[in-house]
Order: C-alpha cells, then sequence, then structure tokens
C-alpha cells in the first residue's frame, strides 16, 4: 500500500486517534475530564453541581474504582476529582497528578458539596453532561459520542463553544477519521507495507504501558486476581501467560491502579486485550521488534474494524473484539494470510459473541481471559484444518459479513438487553 493512498493515510490516522494513553476506566476519566473542564471555565469551586449522562455511561461508571481518589466509585467521585484536581488539559489523564492534600479535599468536597446525578436519553449512547454553578456563576462542559469529544461550553448561559451535530447525526463520530475504509483484506496490506517509523511512536507507548500494567496486576492483589489465578490453575505456557497477563493488566486497571494504559476503541480494557497477548507470543516466538509492530497494527485495526459497527457502547463485550483481534495478531505472527486470519477471527467471534457487557468492574478480567482464550483456540481451529462455515448461526460468506452481522447484532439486536442490564445495575 503506498503512503499517497487514502487508505493508508486514514489507517495511520485511525492508529493515532484510537491508541491514545488513558489512566483508570475511560468512562469516569471522560466525566472527571468534563469536570475538570468546567471548573476551568467556572474559575473557582463550584458550591452546586449537576451531572446528566446516558444509561451506558451509569452502567460503566458505577462498580469501577477511580484512581486517585482512595478507592472511591461512582459518578459524583469521579467529577469531584476532576473538579478538585484535575487538568483538563491531560484529556484521558486529565486525574493522574494528585496531590495526597487533594485526595482528601475530593473526600471533603463529595461530603460537602452537592452533587446531583441523572441519567438522560437525548439521543446519544456517548453523553456527558457537566454543570457547576457558584452563587449566580455558573459553567456548563457538554461531551458526546466518544470521551475526549468536547461538543459544548457556556459561562453564565452564553455560549463559548459549540460543535453539537444534528440529529441525523447523533451517534456518528464527527471529527474523527474515517473508519467505513476499514477491512481485514486492506488491513492486512497496510501491515504489511507501512513504514513502520509513521506509527512507531503510537506502538511503542501501547508495549511500554500495557506491558507494564498487566506486569504489576500479576505482581499483587487487584480486584479477583483473575490473572495470578489463571496461572496457577493451568500449565504455565505461552497460551496461558498471554491470557493471565492480559487479564492482570485488567485486574490491575478496574481497582484502580494509577498506571496508564493506551487504549483502543475508547476502552484501556481493550487496548490491554489487542496487545499484551500478541507481546507475549513474539517474545515466545522469538519475534523481531519489527514483526511485533505489524501483528500489533493487525490486531488494533482489526478490533477497531469489529467494533466500529457495535459502536463506542453495547451490551456486546468490547473484550469479545479485542480477544479475537488479538488472535488475528497472533495468527499473524505466525506468519498468518488474509485466508489465515480471516477464518480465525470469524471462528472465534462465533465462540465468545454471546457475552455481555453489565459496566466496567473487575469481573472484566475473566470475559477478558474467555475472549483472549477464543481468539487463539480460533486460530488452532483453522491449523487443524476446522471452521464455522457459511449459515452457522451468525457465520456469513466472508469475515467482512460476518463482521458486519456481530456489529448489527451488538449495535441493534441488543438495545433491549442493554436497557434490561442498566435497570438490573440501577435496581438497589
Amino acid at each position: 500500500m503506498e503512503k499517497d493512498d487514502r487508505r493508508y493515510r486514514n489507517y495511520v490516522r485511525i492508529l493515532k486517534e484510537e491508541l491514545i494513553p488513558a489512566m483508570g476506566c475511560t468512562e469516569p476519566i471522560a466525566i472527571a475530564y468534563a469536570a475538570a473542564k468546567a471548573r476551568e471555565v467556572l474559575g473557582t469551586l463550584p458550591d452546586h453541581v449537576w451531572i446528566g449522562v446516558s444509561r451506558n455511561i451509569v452502567k460503566n461508571v458505577k462498580s469501577v474504582v477511580v484512581p486517585n481518589t482512595g478507592g472511591m466509585k461512582g459518578i459524583a467521585s469521579a467529577a469531584a476529582a476532576g473538579i478538585v484536581g484535575g487538568d483538563a488539559d491531560k484529556r484521558l489523564e486529565v486525574i493522574s497528578e494528585m496531590s495526597e492534600e487533594q485526595v482528601h479535599e475530593i473526600h471533603a468536597f463529595v461530603q460537602n458539596v452537592p452533587v446531583e446525578t441523572e441519567a438522560v436519553d437525548n439521543g446519544f449512547v456517548f453523553d456527558i453532561i457537566v454543570k457547576l454553578q457558584k452563587g449566580d456563576s455558573s459553567s456548563m462542559v457538554r461531551i458526546t459520542q466518544y470521551h475526549t469529544n468536547i461538543v459544548a461550553i457556556e459561562k453564565d448561559g452564553k455560549v463559548i463553544f459549540n460543535a453539537e451535530p444534528g440529529e441525523s447525526k447523533s451517534n456518528e463520530e464527527v471529527g474523527l477519521a474515517d473508519k467505513s475504509l476499514l477491512n481485514v483484506k486492506d488491513i492486512i496490506e497496510f501491515a504489511d507495507t507501512c513504514d513502520i517509523e509513521d506509527i512507531k511512536e503510537v506502538l511503542d507507548q501501547q508495549i511500554a504501558c500495557n506491558t507494564a500494567i498487566a506486569e504489576e496486576g500479576l505482581k499483587n492483589s487487584w480486584g479477583a486476581n483473575i490473572g495470578s489465578t489463571w496461572l496457577k490453575a493451568y500449565e504455565n505456557d505461552v497460551k496461558a501467560r498471554a491470557i493471565a497477563k492480559a487479564a492482570a493488566g485488567s485486574d490491575a486497571r478496574m481497582s484502580g491502579c494509577e498506571m496508564p494504559v493506551v487504549i483502543n476503541s475508547g476502552s484501556g480494557n481493550q487496548g490491554i486485550t489487542v496487545s499484551v497477548p500478541v507481546i507475549e507470543y513474539a517474545k515466545e516466538l522469538g519475534c523481531s521488534q519489527e514483526q511485533l509492530y505489524r501483528a500489533l497494527v493487525v490486531s488494533n485495526l482489526i478490533a477497531i474494524h469489529e467494533k466500529t459497527g457495535i459502536g463506542r457502547l453495547s451490551a456486546y463485550c468490547g473484550a469479545v473484539s479485542a480477544g479475537c483481534a488479538a488472535g488475528a495478531g497472533i495468527c499473524y505472527l505466525h506468519g498468518g494470510k488474509y485466508e489465515d486470519i480471516a477464518h480465525t477471527v470469524v471462528n472465534s467471534l462465533v465462540i465468545v459473541s454471546g457475552i455481555i457487557c453489565d459496566g466496567a468492574k473487575p469481573s472484566c478480567a475473566a470475559k477478558i481471559a474467555s475472549s483472549v482464550q477464543a481468539g487463539i483456540f480460533g486460530y488452532e481451529m483453522w491449523l487443524n484444518g476446522q471452521q464455522f462455515r457459511y449459515g452457522d448461526g451468525i457465520v456469513n460468506d466472508s469475515v467482512e459479513t460476518t463482521i458486519r452481522n456481530v456489529g448489527r447484532l451488538g449495535r441493534e439486536g441488543m438495545k433491549k438487553t442493554d436497557e434490561e442490564i442498566v435497570d438490573i445495575m440501577l435496581t438497589e
């Protein structure tokens, strides 16, 4: 693929847009980001806070620990962290630098300042609105569609910035690269031919950050310790290590570990899942750094391709897309070509496409373990001459139509499931 090819430019842009660092689960961090920006606009600590979020945000914030808060969870805690000590210029690392004194201030803020939270439905799957009040002064910041997409800022009722899309574009990711150009065949061509220097920086950061948090997850006790439990339960071979390390990264991240992760499709768990197993297999196989880079291009872009049809937030577990994409990256490391990778993706998607997303919390690590296992097994099936065929459930006549079927399942078919999941989670 030539550099002046539209696809080439777009794929580089997609990687640079999607593979960015974040500290903490990205939905509460997006709330902290909006709150920090609103505090910046207000110019002082507020005496009243109102936060409106779409139901999927409720789901992904309720049960996960917000880093640098001393173990606090929930919407109010995420907003308080952003208001008290957040730096909006750091975007998804908005609360990465917090003093011990500020942690105490966060706790005091939540106890002393009224923080109203409300589930809102404005036609956006991803919607965060933060309003701050101090006497007669006020500010408002709104994020829609994806985690860093500020679409509106107001001060004292006056519009400072407004880029809200029309109703017809309510869930389109305005301003980002065109992901409709993604397909498995072109992704592999790009991985085979791309200039490593064009993507090296983002992949180096992904390798360093995601490996570090995976090792932390195995070294110390975090969450349900899925990673270390997996290693104790199964033979310590490369497959077990690939699965365990990916799960361990999520163990740490879901329980408030204050280490950054390079995300994929807006999710740190997905960023860990697409990268750590591929890195572990590359070590085992003695692959060169260049081979690892190219395999990570495959796993990252296939995950983004799968997730594009589903949407940022859904009842469909994002670890599934990422784990199946990791299987594709592992296949590529073994010398797999288009046919091999396509069958790996289809096989693995069929195995685990029923896993639901019931929010961010420690059990995400176990879902990651199952999804990476499915990704690896999908490849092993193909190596042994086995495959799921056209007409087997959601399997269609090609990898692209099967991915489209999964997208339809996640975006449209599971809407009611998503509503029920949130209703269950909100029932005390």
